[in-house]
């Protein structure tokens, strides 16, 4: 019998791509997405349901409908600012709606959880790169929430009713052009897009902060192709299945890129000059936030194949933009 896996969130950006990998692999995919972000999502590799995760009536009917072996968990609110404005909006969707997920699970008795959490749980970092076991110490009620979510789960697998993997993954970024995904934000706050956005408008893009302690001055993150952050959801999923213990992993590729290298680096994807303003710091923004990732290599076997930068923002603006940009560079993605 083909398993079949819950995706929730599975309409949006990373929690589509970990579907499609899902469907490549064998599995019956059922996503679960409110498409609060009015995404298009027309895949016939899934089904789709259309729906709040919270609403218990319809996990109901979805976990007696279906022989839900496990549920993989993107549904979320991820913007940092947000949060900060408004944290009881972040905490009931990202806990409170997650609690109810939970609830319905265990009563249906669905015990595999593979959960989409952030290294927003690590706050500023004490060493670099940063190890799963580096305290956690969130800066904003999105980490917090992730962070809650977590100890949510450890409490519950220690009650031995659940077994979890917990991924905190760096920054995503890329997309799979040739299938339709991509990023699809409504408002879009992430780096990329937004400097693609300014590339193509020659609106003002703002750089926040000049005076951080890395090469030149702006912040330093390490950026993941998505379609990479889709096999490490396999690969949890195969090792929950295979009956091996609940665990949390950092997803990273352990390179850092500066604000100031990303803006040079779409420059030359674009062939355009992007119209930079200096601001201030924000408030929470780390210096620098890079992924020490060998624990997952050493346990699930995972490392990053498609996170080489220019390959990763070439297909983010192949399918933000509908070009036929080349896609090899030596790295075509395979299925």
């Amino acid at each position: 019998m083909i398993p079949t896996i819950l995706v929730t969130g599975g309409a949006g950006y990373i929690g589509s791509h970990a579907a499609l990998f899902l469907a490549q692999k064998g599995y019956k995919v059922i996503i679960l997405d409110d498409f609060l972000q009015h995404q298009q999502f027309n895949h016939a590799w899934a089904q789709v349901i259309k729906g709040d995760v919270a609403d218990r009536a319809l996990l109901a009917t979805i976990f007696k409908q279906h022989a839900i072996k496990a549920v993989m968990h993107f549904a979320a609110f991820i913007e940092v600012g947000e949060s900060v404005r408004d944290p009881l909006k972040y905490y009931n969707n990202n806990v409170g709606k997650t609690i109810t997920l939970l609830e319905a699970m265990l009563e249906h008795n669905v015990r595999h959880f593979i959960f989409s959490s952030s290294c927003a749980v690590y706050g500023t970092p004490q060493w670099l790169p940063l190890t799963e076991d580096h305290p956690v110490q969130p800066v904003s009620p999105y980490g917090q929430s992730k962070l809650m979510i977590e100890n949510v789960l450890r409490d519950v697998a220690a009650n031995h009713q659940l077994n979890f993997i917990a991924l905190r993954y760096f920054n995503a970024a890329g997309a799979l052009p040739e299938f339709g995904l991509g990023e699809q934000h409504t408002p879009e706050t992430h780096l990329i897009p937004l400097l693609f956005k300014a590339a193509r408008s020659q609106a003002p893009f703002k750089l926040f902060g000049t005076d951080y302690p890395t090469k030149d001055g702006s912040c330093v993150r390490d950026y993941l192709h998505v379609w990479d952050i889709a096999d490490a959801h396999w690969r949890a999923l195969e090792h929950l299945l295979q009956g091996k213990p609940s665990d949390v992993f950092n997803l990273g590729t352990g390179n850092g890129v500066s604000v100031r290298q990303m803006v040079d680096a779409v420059e030359k994807v674009t062939q355009t000059n992007i119209n930079l303003i200096v601001e201030k710091r924000r408030q929470g923004d780390p210096a620098i936030l890079v992924a020490d990732a060998s624990k997952a290599n050493l346990i699930l076997g995972w490392k990053p194949h498609y996170s080489e930068l220019e390959f990763m923002l070439k297909s983010a603006y192949a399918f933000a933009y509908e070009t036929r940009m080349p896609m090899q560079q030596g790295k075509n993605i395979q299925y």
